[in-house]
C-alpha cells in the first residue's frame, strides 16, 4: 500500500508489513490490531506490532472504525481480498476514465519561487 515519509508529510512509517504487495493487508490490520498513539516528536499518528515489525495508521484511517458506514466496507475488505479487488478496480477504472479538468499545475518542489 505505501508508506509515509517524513520528509513529504511529516508522517512516518508504513500501513503493512510489506509495502509493495498491492492487497487487504491494510483492512486487516486495521480492523485487528490495538493502536497505540506513537510517543515521538512528529505529527500525531498511531502504531501497533505485527510479526515483529512496528506498522502505523493516521488518525483519518482509524476514523474508518469509528463510522459505522465506513466500518462496514473495512470489515468486508478485511475479510474477502477478491472483493476489495474487484471494487477497487471498478472505483480506479472510472477515475481513469473520467478524468478531471479541475487539477491545478503547482510545483511542490519548487524553493523560494524557482
Amino acid at each position: 500500500l505505501g508508506r509515509c515519509n517524513k520528509s513529504a508529510s511529516g508522517y512516518d512509517g508504513t500501513w503493512t508489513t510489506n509495502s509493495i504487495i498491492f492487497d487487504n493487508s491494510y483492512f486487516i490490520l486495521l480492523q485487528s490490531l490495538r493502536w497505540r498513539r506513537r510517543k515521538w516528536k512528529g505529527p500525531f499518528q498511531y502504531e501497533a506490532k505485527v510479526a515483529g515489525k512496528t506498522v502505523m495508521m493516521l488518525p483519518t484511517d482509524l476514523a474508518l472504525l469509528r463510522d459505522p458506514s465506513f466500518r462496514k466496507h473495512v470489515s468486508i475488505y478485511a475479510n474477502d481480498r477478491a472483493q476489495f479487488e474487484r471494487d477497487f478496480s471498478a472505483a480506479f477504472q472510472k477515475l481513469e476514465e473520467l478524468g478531471t479538468d479541475r487539477l491545478v499545475s503547482s510545483n511542490i518542489w519548487a524553493v523560494d519561487g524557482m
